[in-house]
């Protein structure tokens, strides 16, 4: 089995596995014991993947404390991964009864306390990366920007990102940062293609930002046909997969590996077989040609 890729987002920060393992399916497991946790745990860095994406308000305010609970018990691994966590979004939730309307917050006094309780909640000292994970109409660029600059010369963070937003989004936060934005975690799968094409790549590579994609694999969608796209591409998807003795999925990560900016798919499949196959995505070859026919498949039609 070979290892899975690095790549360096910045250089204040450790490399990345090259594809991430995503925590918010964590508590919708049938078993969400630490040993079941660590199952899933050790067959990610059996291959190489070391990267896992956290958020606070995951499995109702559960999956963090639930992965931080089963690290506990293995505290060795801590030095093997890497811990990525978003704050901003306020949930209601059983678990905050005071709260009237689901609503963002950015305020320094929410990302300081957010961050607190996700290095409580999952016994680690810093976060790698911390996102904010949704644009906010009401952010402060100026004290949120000091606010997260502030994290990261404390070292409660090594550095920080976003999640969901558009350039300008991107460029007004960091006008009023001094340390950089390192990454931003976007929809990117063969379901959800409009950030190829809408400028958001393209500003990324524009400025050498490795993106993430969340749902890479259209949330299941692409494998059941359950969606258009989906039922216009698993065929394809599936005898692509043949050819190279690989599972379909491979096939569908393989597709967003291939593009220059350097995506990181994020991927939170449950079941440990399928786990144990991601490394097939980075042994997938996907050819020029290829890559355009799984286009031309989701989209329905042929490129202009």
């Amino acid at each position: 089995m070979s290892t899975c890729p690095t790549i360096q987002l910045h250089a204040s920060v450790q490399p990345f596995s090259r594809i991430v393992y995503g925590a918010w399916r964590l508590a919708d497991a049938p078993d969400t014991s630490p040993q079941a946790v660590l199952a899933k745990l050790h067959a990610c860095l059996d291959q190489g993947i070391t990267t896992i994406d956290h958020a606070d308000i995951y499995g109702d305010y559960r999956c963090e404390t639930l992965f931080g609970e089963a690290l506990r018990t293995a505290p060795a691994l801590r030095s093997r991964l890497q811990h990525v966590s978003k704050c901003d979004i306020m949930l209601l939730s059983s678990q905050f009864p005071e709260r009237r309307v689901k609503h963002y917050d950015t305020t320094p006094a929410h990302i300081r306390a957010s961050v607190q309780r996700s290095l409580q909640r999952l016994h680690v000292e810093r976060l790698d990366v911390l996102l904010l994970h949704r644009p906010d109409p009401l952010m402060d660029a100026d004290a949120t920007g000091a606010c997260l600059d502030a994290l990261v010369d404390s070292g409660e963070v090594a550095a920080v990102g976003v999640s969901n937003f558009l350039p300008h989004d991107w460029q007004l936060l960091q006008s009023r940062m001094r340390h950089p934005l390192v990454t931003n975690q976007i929809e990117l799968s063969l379901g959800a293609r409009s950030a190829f094409t809408d400028g958001q790549l393209a500003f990324a590579q524009q400025h050498r930002i490795r993106p993430m994609a969340w749902s890479p694999l259209g949330g299941g969608a692409l494998m059941t046909g359950a969606s258009p796209a989906g039922a216009r591409v698993l065929p394809a998807l599936q005898r692509l997969a043949a050819q190279q003795g690989v599972g379909p999925e491979a096939v569908a990560l393989a597709w967003l590996l291939a593009h220059p900016a350097g995506i990181l798919p994020v991927v939170g499949t449950q079941q440990l077989a399928r786990i144990a196959r991601l490394h097939e995505a980075w042994r997938t070859v996907i050819d020029r040609e290829t890559w355009f026919e799984l286009w031309t498949l989701a989209a329905g039609s042929e490129v202009p």
